[in-house]
């Protein structure tokens, strides 16, 4: 095997070709959602599983931020937890952030506040791949945890083709609910493209570069996972089906 770097082109189309092969976007249970082939009990049951990994992310960028001895870095890293938790510096951000935003759009598909935040249904696949990940950027070197980031590459367009569904099929849940997926499309966009350019300046070594390429195919396995769970349990041969009024607090 060579140990010639590969160019920044070639590297930069290393990346971007692992989420085009391996992200969420391709799963059966993002394709049905996006097809309009979900019942109720599936959205909320997605939804909740969901929230465990959102409200996951900025503790995952905390400990990325940890590890960036620049101030500038970490002037420009910190922003992605207030982007999630909120907070005085995120001006214009009437919703207190994703978090927020998430919690709200649980509530808009009749998910009790309380439920999401408590944690108590989370699926145990969920709760794995959500720690494997959170551990990932605890215990890798900055460039692996930077990059295992870099699926964001991808969500301003699976963003797009959310709303467009839930528009679509799914009407039954209060627009304002899709705030979220709204506002990651622009976020999404601008931290990807961040954290590109980190990425592709910090890996020198051919070792570097493959690092970075096996770190962003880890970050697509757990998203796959996460997903493998929640079909798992509540898709149609899933062996547990979410029993009448077990998420909602309405119809």
């Amino acid at each position: 095997m060579s140990d010639t770097p590969w160019s920044p082109a070639e590297f930069g189309e290393r990346l971007r070709a692992v989420p085009g092969e391996r992200y969420h976007h391709l799963h059966p249970f993002n394709l049905r959602m996006h097809a309009g082939d979900l019942d109720r009990g599936e959205i909320r049951g997605w939804i909740l599983n969901r929230f465990h990994y959102q409200r996951n992310i900025p503790i995952k960028d905390a400990l990325i931020l940890a590890k960036l001895e620049d101030r500038e870095l970490r002037r420009m890293w910190i922003r992605r937890i207030h982007d999630h938790d909120g907070g005085p510096h995120v001006p214009g951000d009437p919703d207190g952030g994703g978090i927020e935003r998430w919690l709200r759009l649980g509530e808009a598909a009749g998910l009790d506040r309380a439920l999401l935040l408590s944690g108590y249904s989370v699926l145990p696949g969920v709760r794995f791949a959500v720690e494997a990940y959170v551990n990932f950027c605890r215990l890798r070197t900055t460039l692996e945890a930077v990059a295992s980031s870099l699926t964001e590459l991808f969500a301003p367009d699976i963003m797009r083709t959310r709303i467009d569904a839930f528009e679509r099929h799914y009407r039954w849940i209060d627009g304002d609910g899709l705030r979220y997926f709204h506002t990651r499309i622009g976020q999404g966009r601008r931290d990807s493209g961040e954290a590109l350019d980190l990425v592709r300046s910090w890996a020198r070594t051919r070792e570097e570069q493959e690092r970075a390429v096996a770190a962003l195919s880890f970050k697509c396995d757990v998203l796959w996972s996460l997903l493998d769970a929640v079909q798992d349990a509540y898709g149609p041969e899933g062996g547990r089906r979410p029993r009448e009024g077990e998420f909602a607090h309405g119809n």
